[in-house]
């Protein structure tokens, strides 16, 4: 019995020389960090400069990211400094100088930031963050150049999409040179619009923006330039606003393999057009 206990707990030389290297290695890895820190100084971070910048940027209304938790103060000065001016691109410095608070001047700037623009003086009027008051302490130092906007449409005066140009859209209320352009190269691709309720598919105009243009529109049906579906090419159909890339190629493939299509019903048989799709794209196809 004891012959085999000494047996089992003895160890060989090769064994001992690997427990020697291992008891060697632990002791290295735990005395590592204590060596570092012996040879090793940790540089003093000085903030003074970075707290000194920083106090900097906010004074002057830097970077969105210092000052968009800080919130808008509705405190106005005593005595406003009253001057003639264009309420379009005024600075929040020169509205608080007007007697308007931190928080109406941000408001006012957000709406230009989305593509506002005041045309009349009337139009401050319609500011939310404008009170009545205000307002009335303002009109007479507001001072628009007429030069500055086109001219607008009448009340009343109803423009057709089909034929007015670039110019003739921006008489819309709300519509600038860009918006025009916009609607003028979607209904090139469209090929016109059959209802005006399709403003709404040019980039920019959400319901909203529909819901302040559709009084002053109409659209004209007989305008509209028609697709020759049987003889249309791949890439002139692919400048067609409601068709992917993968729809266009399926309708001139199908074409090519079946013939000339008679009506919308020989189109449902393509997998990739979808009624919603066609529905869209029926008004616009000549079948002759």
């Amino acid at each position: 019995m004891k012959t085999q206990l000494t047996k089992y707990l003895s160890i060989t030389k090769k064994e001992w020389n690997g427990l020697v290297v291992l008891v060697v290695l632990i002791a290295l890895v735990v005395a590592a960090p204590y060596v570092y820190q012996l040879f090793h100084t940790d540089r003093v971070i000085n903030f003074k400069d970075f707290d000194k910048a920083v106090a900097q940027l906010e004074k002057s209304g830097g970077p969105g990211y210092l000052t968009k938790n800080k919130p808008l103060s509705d405190e106005k000065i005593a005595n406003p400094v009253m001057f003639p001016f264009d309420p379009n691109n005024l600075t929040i410095d020169q509205w608080k100088q007007l007697g308007l608070s931190e928080r109406q001047a941000t408001v006012i700037k957000h709406y230009e930031a989305k593509g506002g623009r005041f045309y009349r003086p009337e139009d401050v009027k319609k500011m939310y963050a404008i009170s009545p008051d205000d307002y009335k302490r303002l009109l007479p130092y507001i001072n628009i150049p007429e030069t500055e906007f086109p001219h607008k449409a009448k009340p009343g005066e109803i423009i057709e999409l089909n034929t007015a140009d670039s110019a003739k859209l921006t008489e819309l209320k709300g519509v600038g040179p860009a918006f025009a352009v916009r609607i003028v190269r979607y209904r090139n691709r469209l090929g016109g619009f059959f209802h005006k309720e399709q403003l709404k598919d040019v980039a920019g105009i959400d319901s909203q923006k529909y819901a302040g243009l559709s009084s002053q529109v109409s659209a004209n049906p007989a305008k509209v330039d028609k697709i020759k579906i049987n003889t249309v090419s791949f890439n002139q159909l692919r400048l067609f606003p409601y068709l992917s890339y993968n729809q266009v190629n399926a309708i001139v493939q199908y074409r090519l393999q079946h013939g000339n299509y008679n009506s919308i019903a020989d189109m449902k048989n393509i997998l990739v057009l979808d009624d919603t799709t066609l529905h869209k794209l029926e008004p616009y196809l000549d079948f002759k």
